[in-house]
């Protein structure tokens, strides 16, 4: 009989070793080991033998390519972020922060997929009458929805085994735990097996499964990095968990776009999405204010326009701040750099602050040309013109470079009503967009006779 074997497990990337050391040979993280004694079972090598069915080899062109058949979950924005709905046999990770409206979403997303077939809703945070109070809180009806109060993983299984449901949420992987290891449950062993285990099932019997995941302080799913791996979808909740609204986005998806985004509305009747978000992040004006510009942004397949506001003071400090929310703060500093080596724009005895609002999160450098005109607003304290958005990259050395798919998000801000757009010259459409003026750009120093 084989003999359970002592491992040091990384609780970064979830690396194995056979003795400590101080750096994980791995991912090179320092003081992330962690002692675990592995059983018997898993040492022979044993464990994942009734899920590891054999397969013969097929070439490539003899397999049928089928286009993948979604099942819509009845909530329009979070069929947008998953790629047109649920995909059966496919494993979706959600996180956010606690209290954000993980569980909420999903109980109602379940509700909706019970009127087309068995569901099953297991829970290890909460007990029954718990989720029961939740969903009369919601004004749903349960009568069709399956609950499993339940944290061991073989119990898990069988339920799934046995009841065969097409979708099933489980809340969540950070509280399962299997019986033939001996770390706790939430560990990185535990996580890594009960997410390997469930997935191997859902692949083989088509279940869709959507795990619940916890998050770090640092916003970061916790657990080993492999978890996202394994899965087919991860999805992340963004937003203040003060504020009414949500934002999920798609930071993986084998199965549709990443980085699409759904926006919902926080109710005391649940999360409600939000068909016009780009409305949402516009905020409004009784009068025209001096350092706020629109931009037009891309997530995934939509075009949304956001409020970008910067605030230029002076600083009383030798070191002037520089911080910005919602945007990168190291792409903060080089813009001032570009603006005052290109365009004679001195912000050295300047503190600058820069916010997108609405709390949302802005990646793509196109959003260069609209911080650099809120800057230059707020050091005037002259508003821009009325109904003007603006978009595109500035590089180094001054020059403004094209941002993709500028049609599609120049029509999302005629749609609106804006009547004026600073775009770079490569994004000038071809056909005039009726109602829409273009100003074409080529430098960061012509960006400055817009405010003249």
């Amino acid at each position: 009989m084989a003999r359970a074997r002592t491992l040091f497990l990384c609780s970064d990337c979830g690396g194995t070793s056979v003795k400590w050391e101080g750096r994980c040979p791995h991912c090179g993280a320092w003081n992330t080991l962690q002692e675990t004694r592995e059983s018997p079972a898993a040492a022979s090598g044993h464990r994942f033998a009734p899920l590891a069915a054999s397969t013969p080899v097929r070439r490539l062109a003899d397999i049928e390519a089928r286009e993948q058949v979604r099942n819509p979950t009845g909530i329009e924005e979070f069929d947008r972020v998953l790629g047109g709905g649920l995909v059966a046999g496919a494993v979706v990770l959600i996180g956010g922060d606690p209290g954000i409206g993980k569980s909420t979403l999903l109980l109602q997303a379940l509700t909706s997929l019970s009127e087309r077939g068995p569901v099953l809703y297991v829970t290890g945070e909460e007990s029954a009458e718990q989720v029961a109070l939740r969903a009369q809180r919601l004004g749903v009806s349960g009568d069709s929805v399956d609950l499993l109060a339940e944290i061991r993983l073989e119990q898990i299984t069988q339920a799934l085994v046995e009841r065969q449901p097409g979708v099933a949420v489980i809340d969540s992987i950070q509280t399962l735990y299997s019986g033939e290891l001996t770390a706790a449950p939430g560990s990185v062993s535990q996580v890594r097996e009960c997410a390997a285990r469930l997935t191997r099932i859902a692949k083989q019997t088509g279940v869709t499964l959507i795990l619940i995941g916890h998050v770090t302080k640092d916003g970061a799913l916790a657990g080993p990095r492999v978890l996202e791996h394994i899965v087919d979808t991860v999805l992340y909740f963004e937003g203040d968990t003060h504020s009414s609204f949500r934002l999920v986005r798609a930071i993986k998806n084998r199965f549709g776009a990443v980085n699409e985004l759904g926006v919902f509305a926080m109710t005391d009747r649940g999360l409600r999405g939000v068909s016009n978000p780009s409305a949402l992040f516009l905020a409004g004006h009784a009068r025209e204010v001096a350092g706020a510009c629109v931009m037009a942004t891309q997530e995934g397949t939509r075009p949304l326009l956001v409020e970008i506001q910067a605030l230029v003071d002076t600083a009383h400090v030798p070191n002037p701040r520089r911080l910005s929310v919602g945007l990168e703060s190291s792409r903060l500093a080089m813009l001032l750099a570009v603006l005052h080596r290109h365009a004679g724009i001195a912000t050295y005895d300047q503190d600058v602050f820069v916010n997108a609002v609405g709390g949302v999160r802005i990646m793509e450098p196109a959003a260069d040309l609209a911080v650099a005109l809120a800057i230059l607003s707020s050091m005037r304290d002259r508003p821009l013109p009325a109904g003007l958005l603006a978009f595109g990259e500035i590089g180094l050395a001054g020059e403004i470079r094209p941002a993709p798919r500028g049609q599609e998000r120049l029509r999302e801000a005629a749609k609106l009503g804006f009547v004026q757009a600073v775009v770079p010259r490569a994004n000038v459409p071809r056909q005039p967009i009726e109602g829409l003026r273009i100003h074409a750009v080529d430098r960061v120093e012509d960006v400055l006779g817009v405010l003249s």
